[in-house]
């Protein structure tokens, strides 16, 4: 598996870190390098946050990164109120008031009863 070098140097350095905690002890290196990735994998990962969309009554939840979705923040739309909305594949593109589009990933597609 190829890493970004900034997380691979964020893991060395967190396992490094346990490896001291420890007393400097050799004999853990593998369980260190284990907890350090995990924490550091646990950290980087994406915090999801979702907007839904009624599209002539079919609504679409659509999954973001908050930590990557440009300044977006809920509240933006209010309900009933008109948005443009661009849908390519799995993608949802939502039209936000400031011109940005906040770029989603459709986990949910309802259809009306």
């Amino acid at each position: 598996m190829t890493r970004r070098p900034e997380l691979e140097d964020a893991i060395r350095h967190r396992a490094q870190q346990l490896y001291e905690q420890r007393g400097c002890v050799p004999g853990h290196e593998v369980e260190d390098w284990v907890q350090a990735e995990a924490e550091i994998l646990q950290e980087s990962a994406p915090d999801p946050a979702y907007v839904m969309v009624r599209i002539h009554g079919t609504t679409y939840t659509g999954e973001y990164d908050r930590n990557h979705s440009g300044g977006y923040s809920p509240g933006e739309f209010r309900p009933g109120t008109p948005i443009e909305i661009r849908i390519a594949s799995e993608k949802m593109f939502v039209k936000r008031p400031n011109g940005k589009e906040l770029e989603t990933r459709i986990v949910r597609k309802q259809a009306p009863l």
